[in-house]
């Protein structure tokens, strides 16, 4: 504000010329002054149907008292009444349009659409979704596959330390819990078929039907599941943890590939410990399904593992180890995938880690369930 701006305090005087209220505004109209020009205002009666606001008596004006008359402006406007301005010069003008200029409107909330809309909008935004994920997928397994043609070559670039730290967290830390779930998964089939079973009189084929699905499927894919949900989630926390204390990029400065430090040693032990889990997962429900057997059903164990010899050949076995490594390769694929793509916050970290379990669980029985189709057209 000019420091040689006059001082006049603002006032505000009426007069009627018919049903017509004059309020002839005088003094200067600017910040320092604006309390009086609000209180001058406010004793104003400004009820009439027809308001014309005289400007020509104001000495200074600035960005506060041009609103203080537009406001007064404004509510008569809104109020219905008729509203004229005079002796206006133009930087009043000018001072009244900048300040319509700025004036928010209304929020211009957007329509929202119908639920079919939406409903099919989340449909094509998700198998985007979608395309992006298997796209992030195979451009990963195409780089472990490089990575790890690399290592074999090289033996120096092959980390075995972490290797072996990854399998012992994977396979030693994970056997407690897939033996105790397997053997209650194999306790709890037994069961049901024996229940069934019983009625036909056909109780001894209990142990054909739970040594057939348990080699073949149950095993190996109980096993994956609680893999999935124990050291995919751990890999990508760790991974993700990483991205958020900008770890990872600190690899690319030193010149190293995170895939290579991070993603190949997890994916091979992975890879390694879970035909062992998935074997000792068998032995587990087996032994849960022998014992509910003997003590539920009358079959005595010799006479199961008789049966069970008979019952299932060694392709049942060789073809659920088989399907583990592909299992652990998808398991670490998805969980090491979400890992890099955390941000930098603890929500994205906690996103990733839930998408990581849940998209591995269901690509698991998703190829579970290819490879039982493939082995049906083989006739195996």
């Amino acid at each position: 504000m000019d420091a040689h701006a006059p001082t006049t305090r603002p006032g505000v005087k009426v007069e009627r010329d018919g049903d017509t209220v004059i309020v002839v505004a005088t003094g200067a109209w600017t910040i320092r002054n604006s309390r009086q020009a609000e209180a001058a205002m406010a004793a104003v009666d400004l009820s009439a149907s027809k308001l014309v606001f005289d400007l020509s008596g104001v000495v200074d004006i600035d960005t506060a008292g041009a609103w203080v008359i537009y406001r007064e402006r404004g509510k008569a406007e809104f109020a219905g009444r008729s509203v004229k301005l005079r002796g206006a010069d133009e930087r009043v003008l000018f001072l009244l349009e900048e300040i319509e200029l700025h004036i928010p409107g209304p929020d211009d909330w957007p329509r929202r659409p119908y639920w079919i809309v939406r409903f099919l909008t989340d449909m094509g935004e998700g198998t985007v979704r979608m395309g992006h994920d298997a796209l992030a997928l195979l451009s990963m397994l195409g780089v472990f596959g490089l990575r790890l043609t690399t290592a074999f070559t090289h033996y120096h670039r092959l980390r075995g330390n972490s290797i072996l730290s990854n399998f012992d967290r994977a396979c030693r830390g994970a056997v407690p819990i897939v033996m105790l779930m397997s053997f209650l998964v194999g306790l709890i089939i037994a069961q049901q078929a024996g229940f069934y079973l019983m009625s036909f009189g056909a109780t001894l084929y209990v142990v054909d039907l739970s040594g057939i699905l348990i080699l073949r499927e149950i095993g190996v894919l109980l096993a994956a599941i609680l893999v999935a949900g124990r050291s995919g989630s751990a890999f990508t926390a760790e991974i993700g943890a990483m991205r958020m204390r900008e770890e990872v990029d600190a690899l690319h400065v030193l010149g190293l590939d995170p895939v290579e430090v991070l993603v190949v040693p997890r994916l091979m032990a992975l890879m390694v410990a879970m035909p062992i889990l998935a074997f000792l997962s068998d032995i587990a429900a087996l032994f849960g399904a022998g014992l509910i057997s003997w003590l539920y059903l009358g079959i005595t164990p010799d006479i199961f593992m008789q049966r069970l010899n008979e019952a299932v050949t060694p392709m049942e076995f060789y073809i659920g180890v088989g399907k583990a490594p592909f299992m652990a390769l998808i398991i670490g694929l998805v969980a090491c995938n979400e890992g890099m793509k955390v941000g930098g916050s603890s929500e994205s970290l906690g996103l990733h880690t839930t998408q990581a379990v849940v998209k591995a669980i269901f690509l698991v029985i998703v190829v579970d369930g290819l490879f039982a189709m493939f082995f049906a057209a083989l006739g195996i």
